[in-house]
C-alpha cells in the first residue's frame, strides 16, 4: 500500500504493515497538542472515524456518563438541541453512538460516502471540542429537580433526568450490581472502585461546575486518540482535524492515567445486598470469585490469560465451567463469568448463582479445588490445541456484532491506545500467537497458568451477594426523605427557580429548531455506482467484550 505523507501539523512515528488484514496502520503524532492519531489504511470505501478520550471519574456521581449525554446536545457552529439524532434524518451512516466505558468515553461513526463522512466529522468535532454544554441540557440529561406537577410547588418534589432514571433502570439488574460490587472490592483505590454510569443515590450530587471542570480536564486534543479506517488520504482528514478543533488548543497535562491497585496480600470476603421484589428469598444469592490479573496492555499476557479462560470455560467439556454446571451448589453457572479485559488491569470471575449464603465456602472450595486438580493433572492437549486454534480464527474472522468491519478493528484495538499501550500489536496478533503456541506445547504450560494467575494470587474477592426484599422500599424512603429535606430548605426564590427551569426546559424541548444549520448530502453527492472490496481470505474478530452505554 503506498505511503502516505501526514498534514504538516502531524510528525509521522511508525507504520506497520499487518498482512494478514490487508491494510496498514500508521501512528501520527499532532506536534502543537500530542493528540495521537492511528490511521487503518484499507481499500474500503467504507471509512471509520472514532475519537476517544480517557475519562477518569473519582466518584460514582456518572460524570462521565452525563458527560457524554450532554456534549451531544448542541455546539458551537451547530447550536441546535440534538444535532445527532437530527444528523441520523440527514446523512447516509452506516454507524452512529457514543460509548461510555468504566475509563474512557468514544465517539464513533461510519459512511461509505466521502461527503457524508465530512459532514459527520464536522459534527462531531465540533460536538466534543465545542460543546454547549447549556445548564438546561445537564438538567436534562442528568439529574434535576422538579415537582410532580411542574407548575405546582404543593405537589411531591421529584429527582428527574435521563442518566439518573436510565441507571435507577440499569442498576435494578442483579448481574450490574454484582459486577459493580466485584469491580469495587477488586479495585478499592483506583477509578474502577466508583460507578461510571453512575449511582442513582449519588447523581445528584454532581454540580455543573463539576462537569464543566471534567470536561475541560478530559475533552482535550492532549487526551484525545483519534483512530481511522479506510480509502481516505490521511493528509485530508487531518487537515480537517487541524483546521475544525486542533489549531484552536495548547498542549495540556490531563494527568488522567489510571492507576494501577497495589496487590492484595491476602484474600478478601464481600457480603452484600441486591434488591429482590419477591419474599421467597431462599437460593436466590450470587457466589463470586474474582481474581486481579495484569495489565490488558500486555498482549502476551493478556493471550495467556484469554487461553486460560477457554481452557477452563468454553465448554461443558472445561473443568471449571462442568463443576460449577453439575455442582448442587448452585442453580446455574453466574451470568456474571470470565475474562475482563478491557480496563487497565484485568479480572477474571468465576461463581454459581440461585445459592444461599452459608454455601459461599462451599463453592469457594469447589473452585478453588478444581483449580487445584487442573493444576496437579493438566488438561487434555487437544483441548489446548482446539482454544489456540480458536483465538486464531479469531484474528481472521469477521462476525457483525452491530458494528462496521473497520470499526471492529479500531475497538479492539482502542483500549490499548487509551491506556498508553500498543494498539497495533492488538491488531498484528499473530507474532503473539506464535509465541503462545510455542509455550503451549509444554503440557506443564496451563497448570503453570493456572497456579501463577488463580492459586498462587492472593488478589482475590469471595463476593457473597444477597436478595434483600426490603431494599427497593427502603431506598424510596431514604429518597423521599432526602427529597423531603430539601424541600423544607428550600426559599421562595429557590421554589420559583425550580418551577422556572421546568418550564424553561419544556419550551426548549418544544422548539423548533433551524436544521438548515446541519450540513447534509444531496443526490448529487450520491454515486451511481458503488465499488465493493474484494473478498478477504483472512479476516478479523474482536476477542473481547466492552462494557458499554
Amino acid at each position: 500500500m503506498t505511503q502516505q505523507q501526514p498534514h504538516p501539523a502531524f510528525k509521522q512515528v511508525r507504520t506497520v504493515p499487518i498482512d494478514a488484514l490487508r491494510l496498514s496502520v500508521t501512528e501520527y503524532r499532532h506536534q502543537k497538542t500530542g493528540a495521537r492519531h492511528y490511521h487503518l489504511a484499507a481499500d474500503d470505501e467504507q471509512n471509520v472515524f472514532l475519537v476517544g478520550f480517557r475519562t477518569v471519574p473519582e466518584d460514582s456521581t456518572g460524570i462521565a456518563h452525563i458527560l457524554e449525554h450532554t456534549v451531544l446536545c448542541g455546539s458551537e457552529r451547530f447550536p441546535v438541541r440534538d444535532p445527532f439524532f437530527m444528523m441520523i434524518r440527514r446523512s447516509l451512516n452506516t454507524f452512529m453512538n457514543a460509548f461510555t466505558s468504566s475509563d474512557w468515553t468514544a465517539y464513533p461513526f461510519a459512511s461509505c460516502n466521502r461527503k457524508d463522512f465530512y459532514n459527520l466529522l464536522d459534527v462531531y468535532l465540533d460536538a466534543v471540542f465545542f460543546s454547549r454544554i447549556d445548564p438546561l441540557d445537564f438538567a436534562q440529561e442528568g439529574h434535576r429537580l422538579e415537582f410532580e406537577q411542574p407548575d405546582d410547588p404543593s405537589t411531591p418534589l421529584m429527582f428527574k433526568g435521563v442518566v439518573f432514571n436510565e441507571m435507577k433502570g440499569a442498576m435494578s439488574s442483579p448481574n450490574a450490581v454484582l459486577w459493580q460490587k466485584l469491580s469495587s472490592a477488586l479495585f478499592p483505590d483506583t477509578t474502577y472502585y466508583h460507578n461510571s454510569g453512575g449511582d442513582p443515590e449519588a447523581i445528584p450530587d454532581l454540580t455543573y461546575d463539576d462537569l464543566i471542570a471534567f470536561y475541560k480536564r478530559f475533552y482535550h486534543p492532549s487526551n484525545a486518540v483519534f483512530m481511522t479506517y479506510g480509502d481516505m488520504p490521511v493528509a485530508n482528514l487531518q487537515q480537517a482535524f487541524e483546521e475544525k478543533a486542533l489549531a484552536r488548543f495548547e498542549r495540556i497535562e490531563p494527568d488522567s492515567s489510571v492507576a494501577l491497585q497495589p496487590a492484595f496480600s491476602q484474600p478478601k470476603t464481600l457480603e452484600s445486598t441486591y434488591a429482590l421484589d419477591d419474599e421467597q428469598t431462599a437460593q436466590k444469592t450470587h457466589i463470586n470469585l474474582g481474581w486481579m490479573l495484569p495489565e490488558s496492555s500486555d498482549l502476551d499476557a493478556r493471550l495467556e490469560a484469554q487461553l486460560l479462560e477457554g481452557v477452563l470455560l468454553e465448554n461443558s467439556a472445561s473443568p471449571l465451567l462442568h463443576a460449577l454446571e453439575t455442582t448442587d451448589l448452585g442453580s446455574a453457572p453466574s451470568s456474571v463469568m470470565g475474562l475482563e479485559d478491557s480496563q487497565r488491569q484485568m479480572a477474571f470471575v468465576v461463581g454459581v448463582e440461585g445459592s444461599d449464603p452459608d454455601k459461599a465456602p462451599a463453592v469457594e472450595q469447589l473452585v478453588l479445588d478444581t483449580l487445584q486438580q487442573v493444576a496437579d493433572h493438566g488438561v487434555d492437549q487437544q483441548m489446548v490445541e482446539s482454544i489456540l486454534h480458536q483465538l486464531e480464527l479469531e484474528q481472521r474472522e469477521i462476525t457483525g456484532d452491530g458494528f462496521p468491519y473497520g470499526l471492529q478493528l479500531i475497538m479492539q484495538a482502542l483500549p490499548a491506545a487509551i491506556h498508553d499501550g500498543d494498539p497495533i500489536s492488538l491488531l498484528d496478533l499473530e507474532p503473539a500467537l506464535a509465541r503462545l503456541r510455542e509455550k503451549a506445547t509444554d503440557p506443564a504450560f496451563i497448570p503453570q497458568l493456572v497456579r501463577r494467575l488463580l492459586l498462587d494470587n492472593p488478589h482475590r474477592v469471595l463476593l457473597v451477594l444477597k436478595p434483600d426484599a426490603g431494599l427497593s422500599k427502603q431506598r424510596q424512603e431514604k429518597e423521599q426523605q432526602k427529597l423531603a429535606a430539601i424541600r423544607e430548605g428550600l426559599d421562595e426564590d429557590e421554589v420559583g427557580q425550580i418551577v422556572h427551569r421546568a418550564k424553561a426546559l419544556a419550551e426548549r424541548q418544544a422548539q423548533e429548531d433551524d436544521l438548515s444549520i446541519l450540513p447534509t448530502v444531496t443526490r448529487e453527492d450520491i454515486p451511481a455506482e458503488r465499488r465493493w472490496p474484494e473478498p478477504m481470505q483472512e479476516v478479523f474478530q474482536p476477542g473481547h467484550q466492552l462494557w458499554f452505554d
